[in-house]
């Protein structure tokens, strides 16, 4: 069963978030992460602010989890958690 993983997010400095951004998607991608949504044009009907979401398609949830926990994700979420106000969730799909 796919996992997806689904971030909603603030950013609070531009700069920095940049940096979060180079260093998560290679680290996403290198555990077999699918970029769905990444940024884009959105529309907050509920909740918020959070001006960005992103979806990321992985082949299973543990895989998601894994790609989470990896060391490389981890140097990329300090600066993330630094950046910006965030939700990430990570769910098993249907």
């Amino acid at each position: 069963m796919k996992g997806y993983w689904i971030a909603r997010c603030h950013v609070t400095d531009e700069e920095q978030y940049g940096r979060y951004i180079k260093l998560a998607g290679p680290a996403i991608e290198k555990h077999g992460g699918r970029f769905l949504v990444r940024g884009g044009d959105q529309n907050e009907l509920e909740g918020g602010p959070y001006e960005r979401t992103v979806m990321v398609e992985f082949d299973s949830k543990e895989l998601a989890e894994k790609a989470y926990k990896s060391e490389e994700y981890q140097k990329a979420l300090k600066i993330a958690l630094d950046s910006s106000d965030r939700h990430l969730v990570i769910v098993e799909g249907i």
